[in-house]
């Protein structure tokens, strides 16, 4: 520091400036190869640590699951039409054992190898929920088979039972008896078609009291005659014992889908399968990216004075360029938000209705079933309709023949035999009422396609008269299959029509609806639906059941989005918030009372008149 001072102007003196600038660029020069030698030697540590992957059993394991997702699914299709078709002669399925033990042993052998303990409980656990899925759905087709079977004899008793009366007419002299019989023996196949169909219990009382007058008629009858209802009879205590096990067995196979746990674990397995590959590249790159940090670091040291004050000229401007983009992006993140809200509306819609799809074909296949049955006993009877016909053409001819009175008689007497058989027999009577039914069938269909058309129409927005009434009657059609265990009472009171998004409280109601049926755990609950005018300007709706009640650590979060005491396969946490969304945006209220054990009331308070229709958010 004193030959500092000493130079002038406070400058160093010119040899010992010379002497340390070499020194610092040394010193630089071997720092800058220290760190690269540095760099360089971790990136070839991550080189070498690099792990080995065997993308080719991820591939095979991701095919297993995938099929095992095709062959969960195939079980469920088989099932359900097991259920709503009848096919007498069908042939059983195909033996799916075989591929059944390849795939639980393949997915057994690949959670010893899997990469994570999680993912191997995973596995582990898929494998015993295949082999419950096997077992069930191998159950399910033995009791199918025996209930198709059982069925099947007792429709083919008709013929039988035909030809046993005509057998007796001759000798057995009561024969409106027989008469009588034969028409009970067709409305008891009729009764078991549709316990076949829908094993509801009135069908099922339907049966056994049908059964029961036969068994009581049979003893006043030929023996013949008595014999044959005798096997009739065993038939039908077959298919009413066989029918409950099937019903029970597909309740069990309904709720054992392996296909959102494959789905989870395929999700799952790819997911590892990425962060694996992704790391080996990391690890690979990792040496090149070094290197080339390298290269950069000295540019940028050479750069970064030069680039300073051209920085600093330039974050003005940028400032105020990403200030003004930023506001766009605000803008348009804004509209998105709102369109992507409408859609997630209309998507929990869509997907309540999904829901529900196996339960609408369930109440469409029974009055299927009674068009069915009505159109075969129909082509029974016209044979005989038809013989008339053509007999009285032949007297028709023998008239315009000029045929002979004998001959006349003759055909004449022969025409009257058949007429007499016909009407013996109420074949008329029998026709219509088969019709009756067949139009009831066809009434039913009509009424359950309109109730889903007019709930599943997307025109959110629009603004209609709509009678509550109404609305809930369409709700209750739609949700008849969630309901079909409970009572459900209806209290509608005189309320006038109000003016709202017919649609969007249609949504409201069944969302309603369907939480008061699922919080109803076992048995017969109540859900008791009320309708009355709470002022001059406004109307309630009140839904309530006896469920298990909403705990009160819980009650306050049911309206936030995306909560929901369900699983994730059950609900996704969205409908009590886009309903009170849509009550709210209509002008009205809803409230919810609860207590647990007794039961929950929500309460929905809407205007006559809402505000104006553009504050209806779509």
């Amino acid at each position: 520091m004193s030959e500092l001072a000493k130079a002038p102007g406070g400058a160093p003196p010119a040899p010992r400036s010379r002497l340390r600038l070499p020194r610092r660029r040394a010193l630089s020069i071997a720092a800058g190869v220290l760190f690269a030698v540095a760099l360089a030697g971790a990136a070839l540590h991550a080189w070498t640590r690099a792990p080995r992957l065997d993308t080719r059993h991820h591939g095979e394991v991701l095919g297993w699951l995938r099929e095992l997702k095709a062959l969960d699914a195939r079980w469920d299709v088989e099932a359900l039409r097991g259920r709503i078709e009848f096919a007498p002669d069908a042939r059983p399925s195909a033996d799916t054992g075989a591929e059944v033990k390849r795939l639980r042993d393949a997915i057994a052998a690949a959670a010893v190898h899997a990469p994570d303990p999680q993912l191997k409980r995973g596995l582990e656990a898929l494998v015993l929920a295949l082999a419950r899925k096997a077992d069930l759905v191998e159950k399910f087709r033995n009791a199918n088979t025996v209930t198709r079977h059982a069925l099947a004899r007792v429709l083919a008793a008709e013929t039988e039972t035909a030809g046993l009366v005509r057998g007796s007419w001759a000798e057995f002299k009561d024969r409106e008896r027989l008469v009588a019989v034969e028409s009970t023996v067709a409305h008891l196949l009729a009764e078991a078609q549709r316990y076949y169909h829908s094993a509801a219990d009135s069908h099922r009382r339907g049966v056994e009291a049908t059964a029961g007058d036969l068994r009581a008629a049979a003893g006043a009858l030929p023996p013949a005659l008595k014999e044959g209802l005798g096997r009739l009879d065993a038939n039908v205590q077959q298919l009413l014992g066989a029918k409950p096990i099937e019903e029970a067995l597909y309740e069990k196979l309904a709720v054992t889908t392996a296909g959102p746990r494959v789905d989870g674990m395929s999700a799952a397995y790819s997911a590892a399968l990425s962060a694996r590959l992704a790391e080996r590249e990391l690890r690979r790159a990792y040496l090149t990216a070094v290197l080339a940090a390298v290269l950069v670091g000295i540019a940028w040291l050479a750069l970064r004075l030069a680039a300073g004050h051209r920085d600093r000229r330039r974050a003005a401007a940028e400032l105020e360029r990403r200030s003004a983009a930023s506001e766009r992006e605000i803008a348009a993140a804004h509209e998105r938000l709102r369109e992507v809200e409408a859609q997630l509306v209309q998507t929990e819609k869509l997907s309540t209705l999904g829901r529900m799809v196996a339960g609408i074909a369930h109440e469409v296949a029974t009055p299927l079933a009674y068009v069915k049955g009505g159109l075969e006993t129909v082509r029974g009877r016209l044979p005989a309709i038809a013989r008339v016909l053509a007999e009285t053409d032949k007297l028709v001819a023998l008239i315009k023949g000029g045929a002979e009175p004998a001959a006349l008689a003759r055909q004449l007497a022969v025409v009257q035999a058949h007429a007499a058989e016909i009407e013996q027999r109420q074949v008329l009577g029998e026709m219509q009422r088969v019709v009756n039914d067949g139009h009831y069938g066809i009434d039913r269909i009509s009424d359950i396609v309109a109730s889903l058309r007019n709930f599943a129409r997307a025109d959110r927005g629009r603004m209609a008269s709509f009678d509550l009434n109404e609305g809930l009657q369409s709700t209750l059609a739609i949700a008849r299959h969630e309901l079909k265990r409970h009572v459900v009472e209806r209290h509608y009171g005189e309320i006038p029509p109000i003016n709202c998004s017919p649609s969007q409280i249609n949504q409201v109601l069944l969302n309603l609806v369907n939480n008061a049926a699922r919080s109803i755990e076992s048995g017969r609950g109540t859900i008791r639906l009320t309708t009355r005018r709470e002022d001059e300007g406004h109307v309630a709706v009140e839904i309530e059941d006896n469920g298990r009640g909403i705990p009160p650590d819980v009650l306050p979060r049911i309206f936030d989005a995306f909560f929901t005491t369900r699983g994730d396969a059950e609900g996704t946490g969205l409908g009590l918030s886009i309903s009170r969304r849509i009550v709210e945006e209509h002008g009205g209220r809803i409230t919810v009372d609860s207590a647990v054990g007794i039961g929950t009331k929500f309460r929905v308070v809407l205007p006559v008149n809402p505000p104006a229709a553009g504050a209806l958010a779509a």
